[in-house]
């Protein structure tokens, strides 16, 4: 009998008011001149977490967020995150909230929403340069590592989809395992953008 085959979904995170934070929606815009594999489901969430959320229910073997994620490299630099699955809510928790788009905070939406299994949730983070802290900051448009860095995101994609498709546990889905090692952060510095030293 033949296994179903692997169901994957690549979604952008981000708001695109501001700043770097619209990193993963322009990734997905990029694709379009790129498309994935067919099969692959490719969507900007922009801000809806509970869109996701209802999305990462919807029996995916795994998914890969596009999303600007400040983790002390340099402004520019692609890393790839495992992310941690929700843990347990003690009796009487609080439901986790249904706006935003932190990915811990989606995903444990996603675990109280549903009572399946949730997909293998990967990261493509980049380093962002700006990233405004509240929508009164409204500052639209990358700064120019971060947009730099959108081809290399796209890379990295057709480089992990086929792996992930492949094998959806495959442990190195870019098959660089000295730089990429879920579920431990790993930097991809050859995809960073530019050539200056970290900052």
């Amino acid at each position: 009998m033949t296994p179903p085959p692997t169901r994957l979904l690549v979604a952008g995170v981000g708001n695109i008011f501001l700043a770097d934070d619209a990193f993963g929606p322009e990734v997905i815009r990029a694709l379009e001149d790129r498309p994935l594999p067919p099969g692959v489901r490719v969507r900007d969430f922009g801000i809806r977490g509970l869109d996701l959320a209802y999305e990462l229910l919807d029996g995916y073997d795994t998914a890969v967020l596009v999303d600007a994620c400040p983790l002390g490299h340099r402004p520019g630099t692609l890393s790839l995150v495992e992310a941690e699955p929700p843990g347990g809510e003690g009796p009487g928790a609080a439901p986790p909230e249904a706006h935003g788009m932190d990915p811990a905070k989606v995903l444990a939406l996603a675990a109280h929403l549903g009572d399946g299994p949730l997909p293998r949730v990967l990261v493509l983070a980049c380093e962002p340069q700006r990233l405004p802290s509240g929508e009164e900051d409204i500052a639209p448009g990358l700064s120019d590592p971060v947009r730099e860095a959108v081809g290399g995101a796209v890379s990295a994609l057709h480089t992990m989809v086929p792996a992930l498709l492949a094998d959806p546990s495959a442990a190195d889905p870019l098959g660089r395992p000295e730089e990429s090692a879920p579920p431990l952060t790993a930097a991809l510095p050859h995809l960073a953008a530019g050539t200056a030293e970290d900052r």
